[in-house]
């Protein structure tokens, strides 16, 4: 038996193993679910082994554990490579979204409905079945493989930058591939080279010492909320352009050849908007909607309160006014960089009579751009082309993979997103689900991948 026969002779089993798998509410961001997340990584621990993967232990970091594994009996003059994913997931509130509990997984229209099933536990699974396939019908892997899974990604992965460097030896790899992403469609594979990073923060203005009866203080002392709305005001224009001195300075702009990359992706603006139900687009000018998508920074405020939120009317003079901000970066940006520009933009405009504090929140990753010429995402290319039968798609996401950087940084390699869930799988919203296709089309790709890197 070859390795694509055993796939499909254990498609059913593998199927319930990740019901299973989903079945675990290995919750990031809630302390009530820390055991959880443990339980998951413990229930990878045993899949791992069970699929002949040997040197399988959980490791602790500061915060969620991480899961680690390797095989690398391939010999010296094969190449090393780290496959990376993550167990831990999305909270799934509201759950009265949900069509069916997030936590009791369902297979229905050839999908698995529940929180993680694409984000990413299916993703994180098949190259671990990829791994047993061929392992149980040839005794051995193509190369030598290492794997390197977390805990605590939807949380922007806050304690992995130590353990990455405390473990640089380990994770050691000539590539770099990560199971979290995504392909284009079932019948359209794609080739993400970009991601963007983050950095976020929440901006608080004071002004009296409590709340004031707006006739009897109004006109004599600053309104928090006015405030507010004027600093925010500064900080982009209605042209779309972010106003904060040297926000743009360390940006790698888009070449011809991104743009002409980013144009052969099909894109119907009319078809965006209906289903965005807006009236239009927005968004810097000089660059087209799916470059400002991909390849331009973003400030976007994503909370903004004060005062009374009541019914009715409260003639109310705030003490304070709040905001959260978060900013998309790309190459060359850094966070650290950034939030300091945004809290010198922040407190050079703070209205007289007010005071104003800049906290910098939780969630911050640095861009992450391929190189021209990368030879691990060739392979992929080569791999997904056979699979397809069709060219990949280059493209770039608007989103995050932190642990992306922060490997780079360690290990000088640069990671190819090899992964196979779907965009319009509702990852982090109500009714997430995963193509049971796309599961198996990524477990066969996963097996040419390592043949072609041996």
């Amino acid at each position: 038996m070859n390795w694509s026969d055993y796939l499909d002779a254990h498609q059913q089993r593998f199927v319930d193993e990740l019901v299973d798998f989903v079945r675990i509410p290995s919750v990031s961001a809630l302390a009530a679910h820390i055991p959880d997340v443990v339980t998951a990584g413990n229930w990878v621990v045993d899949r791992m082994r069970a699929a002949g993967i040997e040197n399988v232990r959980m490791m602790p970091t500061e915060g969620h554990p991480v899961v680690y594994g390797d095989w690398l009996h391939a010999g010296a003059d094969k190449p090393t490579i780290l496959i990376y994913g993550h167990f831990d997931v999305q909270p799934a509130e509201p759950f009265d979204l949900w069509d069916t509990p997030p936590f009791d997984p369902q297979v229905r229209d050839g999908r698995v409905y529940g929180r993680g099933a694409s984000d990413d536990k299916g993703g994180m699974l098949i190259p671990i079945l990829a791994a047993e396939a061929m392992l149980k019908t040839s005794g051995r892997l193509p190369v030598n493989v290492k794997f390197f899974f977390e805990g605590q990604e939807e949380i922007g992965s806050p304690h992995l930058p130590p353990f990455i460097k405390a473990n640089g030896a380990l994770l050691k790899a000539d590539m770099i591939f990560s199971a979290d992403g995504s392909q284009w469609a079932e019948d359209q594979p794609n080739l993400i080279t970009g991601l963007k990073g983050l950095v976020a923060a929440e901006v608080t203005v004071t002004g009296a010492k409590g709340d004031q009866h707006s006739g009897q203080q109004g006109g004599g002392i600053a309104n928090p909320i006015h405030g507010l709305s004027h600093i925010i005001a500064s900080m982009k224009g209605l042209d779309g352009k972010i106003n904060v001195a040297g926000f743009y300075d360390d940006v790698i702009d888009l070449t011809v050849e991104d743009r002409a990359a980013i144009a052969r992706v099909p894109f119907d603006e009319a078809a965006y908007i209906a289903d965005l139900g807006v009236p239009d687009v927005f968004g810097e000018e000089g660059y087209t909607t799916r470059e400002r998508l991909w390849g331009r920074p973003t400030f976007e405020l994503n909370g903004i309160w004060g005062g009374w939120q009541g019914g009715g009317i409260k003639t109310v003079l705030p003490a304070q006014a709040f905001a959260k901000i978060t900013c998309r970066l790309v190459a060359n940006q850094r966070p650290d960089q950034i939030f300091a520009l945004l809290k010198a933009h922040i407190e050079a405009h703070c209205p007289k009579g007010l005071t104003v504090k800049v906290e910098r929140l939780p969630g911050s990753a640095d861009p992450f751009l391929l190189p021209h010429g990368h030879n691990a995402s060739a392979a992929a290319a080569e791999v997904l082309t056979e699979v397809y039968g069709r060219a990949p798609y280059i493209t770039r996401t608007g989103g995050s993979i932190p642990v992306m950087t922060m490997l780079l940084q360690e290990t000088g390699i640069h990671a190819t997103v090899f992964a196979f869930g779907m965009n319009d799988e509702n990852l982090h919203a109500p009714n997430e689900f995963f193509r049971l296709s796309n599961f198996r089309t990524g477990q066969t790709a996963y097996c040419k991948l390592l043949e072609r890197l041996g």
